[in-house]
């Protein structure tokens, strides 16, 4: 190119630089290839570059950048997993408290005291037979799920 900045909704072309690119298409954020990689490892990463190479001395090596991204990649994943796992472990103790409670409740219904309700209106009334049933067959269905 001859310096200008030119504003496009499509790729560059093959030849232009990751560093001269300064936003992708449909990317809200700056995308420079240094930007990607850890502080320390762009700064090493400028170092190696930099430096002439020598007659005898190997290329240099990429191998510690790709540790450090495997590295971090390997710790989100942990902590993904141990996420998850926490997630897992408040809905099986949820369950477990709602088949104690539902088996409570159920006690509660087959012992055959009279069970008092207080109405949307404020008012106390008392179970009959078919409220009583009913109750005890919605009580049975959380027994059934969270009980297992």
């Amino acid at each position: 190119m001859d310096g200008r900045k030119v504003f496009s909704d499509r790729a560059p072309p093959a030849g232009v630089p990751d560093k001269s690119i300064f936003k992708r298409p449909g990317s809200g954020t700056r995308l420079i290839a240094q930007d990607l990689l850890p502080k320390n490892a762009a700064d090493e990463l400028t170092a190696k570059t930099s430096e002439p190479s020598q007659p005898g001395s190997s290329s240099p090596k990429a191998t510690g950048v790709d540790k450090e991204l495997a590295e971090r990649k390997k710790k989100e994943e942990q902590t993904e997993a141990a996420l998850r796992k926490a997630a897992e472990d408040r809905v099986t103790k949820a369950k477990a408290d709602n088949c104690q409670r539902a088996k409570q409740a159920q006690k509660g219904l087959d012992s055959g005291v009279r069970i008092g309700r207080i109405n949307s209106q404020g008012e106390r009334e008392i179970m009959d037979d078919t409220a009583r049933a009913a109750e005890s067959k919605r009580i049975q269905a959380v027994v059934d799920s969270d009980c297992k």
